[in-house]
């Protein structure tokens, strides 16, 4: 099979699809690796590092996606990469597609085969690819909540973590998954006094014992949500459904009767955002301000620190990727139910329940 790595576009996106050692195995597998010329500098590889484990550099995106019969890549394309995709050409990203019924609609245009990190099943019902993405952006919340909230940052001026005499700031997480646990074990870490607030009792049994009483833990409803906002010096949206676009939990109402100055984190951005004044931001651009409270909604947050998340995220996503090569599309699916759940578009039909019913999509059950 030709795998295609192309340069990603995004605006301040900077991680790769795959690390040089991705290109190696494939190659001594028997498949032809092309890289995009520049791909991998942003994460810290150069192109004769990719030339020196057996891939091709290609000198543009329109021949490298013109030869490709799999693009690997990091996020979803965009705009300019819509006229490159042809039918039947195979697509393993990062889509989001709850949240973007335009690409959605492109893709099925294109009669892409597009295979989501994130609705990828592991054993127990996880989501092993976007679990190294989701503990980066939990872990980056709290750090870049604390820098937003100084005041030359137009946050209120507080210290997460207070100081001896003065109390530390409120941290309230919307989720106890892999983003909220992590972005808990950041805060408490900090001195923050942390909240996280969640529907699973189960996992809020889990969290009171590893973090062994450090933070409190509440079950979510409209309640305690306002009053977790209310009091919150720094808010982080954590909420996810599979596939799904994210429940809007935070109103207008409730941002608007939070503290001056107060910061939220929406890491849920990415799949429509949990908080109602919610929209996606860049690294270059990160923040606007609502009612008072400063927002920060990048929607690719890994993406500031690319060569510990490529490097995170090609160690989960290559095993797929080399099982497609391998068998193609067709045989990888029928042999791993694990990979069945991540084909969201397959040849013009919509395969993935949990999107058709965001965007309101016809569904159509895989057939392979």
């Amino acid at each position: 099979m030709i795998i295609g790595v192309p340069r990603e576009i995004k605006a301040d996106e900077y991680r790769v699809g795959l690390a040089p050692a991705g290109a190696r195995s494939l190659a001594l597998a028997g498949h032809t690796v092309l890289v995009e010329k520049g791909a991998g500098e942003g994460s810290g590889f150069s192109d004769d590092a990719y030339a020196a484990e057996g891939a091709e550099i290609a000198d543009s995106a329109p021949a490298l996606w013109s030869r490709a019969e799999m693009v690997v890549k990091v996020k979803e394309p965009v705009s300019p990469e819509f006229d490159y995709m042809r039918e039947g050409q195979i697509l393993y990203t990062f889509l989001h597609l709850a949240a973007d019924k335009n690409l959605t609609e492109r893709l099925l245009e294109k009669k892409i085969i597009g295979v989501a990190y994130e609705t990828v099943r592991g054993e127990g019902h996880s989501l092993p690819l976007l679990v190294p993405m989701s503990e980066i952006a939990g872990r980056m919340a709290v750090q870049e909540g604390a820098r937003y909230l100084e005041k030359a940052n137009g946050g209120r001026g507080v210290l997460l973590g207070g100081v001896p005499g003065v109390a530390a700031a409120r941290v309230a997480i919307i989720g106890g998954g892999v983003v909220g646990a992590n972005a808990a074990k950041i805060a408490t870490g900090m001195g923050a006094r942390v909240k996280v607030l969640d529907r699973s009792l189960e996992r809020l049994r889990y969290l009171d014992d590893i973090f062994g009483g450090r933070l409190e833990t509440i079950y979510a409803n409209p309640l305690t949500i306002r009053a977790a906002t209310r009091e919150a010096d720094l808010l982080i949206g954590a909420v996810l459904i599979p596939g799904a676009k994210a429940p809007r939990l935070v109103t207008r109402q409730m941002v608007a009767e939070m503290k001056q100055g107060a910061v939220i984190v929406d890491v849920s951005v990415d799949q429509g955002g949990c908080i109602e004044t919610s929209r996606p931001t860049t690294h270059h651009n990160p923040t606007y301000v609502v009612d008072g409270v400063l927002h920060y909604c990048v929607s690719n947050m890994p993406g500031a620190v690319p060569r510990t998340s490529t490097l995170a995220l090609t160690s989960a996503t290559f095993p797929y990727a080399f099982e497609i090569a391998q068998k193609g599309i067709t045989m990888a699916v029928r042999d791993n139910p694990l990979l069945r759940p991540g084909l969201n578009v397959h040849r013009g039909l919509l395969t993935c329940q949990e999107v058709a019913q965001s965007l309101d999509l016809k569904y159509t059950p895989l057939g392979i």
